[in-house]
């Protein structure tokens, strides 16, 4: 089996050495050998690493990332996680749509003053709601704080 070149992994992904390396460290991805002092990957690295970005992008800490891949760097689906990070992203998905369809009524709104606008009043409130129910959803994450 030909190793890649941790450089070559580097400028084929566009992940520093240094990443690739804590990486390593952490035990994220596993160098198979070394070239000197040039750590060197087997080709399934390339496919480890496109998972990770995909994790990090579905807000997936390294941590959660690391405990998803099993020891021999296959991948072990804990579906019921990944559904609820799911379901966060699309609300994430329908809170920023609204808030593009708020900056366009904004924009393109021909009101002299939109606190006169209905639509825009319909906005503010339904924006107001999201905001409550986000801030109710992160309280109830987190341990309440004792004053």
């Amino acid at each position: 089996m030909k190793l890649i070149d941790i450089g070559d992994v580097s400028a084929r992904t566009g992940i520093p050495a240094s990443t690739l390396r804590y990486y390593d460290e952490i035990g994220l991805i596993t160098s198979a050998a070394r070239h000197g002092l040039r750590r060197q990957f087997t080709p399934d690295v390339l496919v480890q690493l496109a998972l990770v970005a995909m994790g990090k992008t579905a807000g997936f800490s390294l941590e959660d990332i690391t405990r998803i891949f099993g020891r021999d760097g296959s991948p072990v689906l804990p579906r019921d996680e990944l559904r609820r990070k799911a379901d966060e992203v699309d609300q994430t998905i329908r809170d920023l749509t609204a808030l593009l369809d708020t900056l366009r009524h904004v924009a393109e709104c021909p009101a002299p003053s939109h606190l006169e606008c209905p639509s825009f009043q319909r906005l503010l409130r339904l924006a107001g709601r999201r905001a409550s129910r986000a801030h109710v959803r992160r309280r109830g994450a987190s341990k309440p704080v004792k004053g």
